[in-house]
């Protein structure tokens, strides 16, 4: 499954004569060193208390738009970004992400002929709230359990789809993970990203999650490393 790209705005202080501001203290440090002349490789320090998982972000102008590169365990500490454009700048930066999970469900597809999603009418995969759907009241900063995803529900839909279905708790979420677990794999892994407020949403399983867990995580960002730049070489 592809995450959606999210699209934010950095401010950036502009720079003259004067001293430029100085960046906010931040608890991940980051560094991006050209390793060929169209390769980058991010390393980082630090982790901030508490995340669950962690994001690298890229952009190719300061403020953005900035584009998921990828979800990563808190642990995390580098990442390659290779094959650039050549002579183009590149702006990272290192995101954590905080916010509890709902219970796990099991998946199980099997090889019941249930009709291709080209044959039906899928959008019941959409991403929606579902009508009725209470709003959530709890918040997730401070550590509120309270604010985690409840009544997660799996439906199998295709030979290789399923729908989740879920309690938004939350109040202040930016957002949805559905992670996924195959069998006998030891980690978790984020398979989709959806809006806050979604309640349900569709999921088109890759081979090796069709026996699978899979929870649904309601998330909010930490504060941002600072932001690292390289410009890429060659094309001259």
């Amino acid at each position: 499954m592809k995450a959606l790209p999210v699209l934010l705005a950095l401010a950036v202080a502009g720079c003259g004569a004067a001293p430029s501001t100085p960046e906010p203290a931040t608890a991940v440090r980051l560094t991006a060193t050209l390793t060929t002349p169209i390769d980058i490789r991010l390393e980082w320090t630090g982790e901030e208390a508490g995340a669950t998982g962690q994001i690298v972000e890229f952009a190719t102008a300061p403020e953005g738009p900035w584009t998921i590169l990828q979800f990563m365990p808190p642990e995390q500490r580098a990442y390659e970004h290779p094959d650039l454009m050549p002579q183009t700048p590149f702006h990272y930066r290192v995101r954590p992400l905080h916010g509890p999970a709902s219970s796990e469900v099991d998946v199980r597809f099997t090889g019941v002929p249930y009709p291709e999603p080209a044959n039906v009418d899928v959008a019941w995969a959409d991403p929606r709230r579902l009508p009725g759907a209470r709003a959530g009241g709890h918040p997730l900063r401070g550590g509120g359990a309270a604010a985690a995803p409840t009544d997660l529900k799996a439906t199998v839909m295709t030979r290789d789809a399923v729908l989740f279905t879920w309690a938004d708790n939350a109040s202040d979420e930016a957002g949805y993970l559905v992670e996924v677990r195959p069998d006998g794999a030891a980690a978790w892994t984020v398979a989709m990203m959806v809006d806050p407020d979604v309640t349900s949403v569709g999921l088109t399983a890759l081979p090796e999650e069709r026996r699978a867990s899979f929870r649904v995580r309601a998330y909010y960002h930490g504060a941002s490393s600072n932001v690292a730049h390289r410009t890429t070489g060659l094309s001259r």
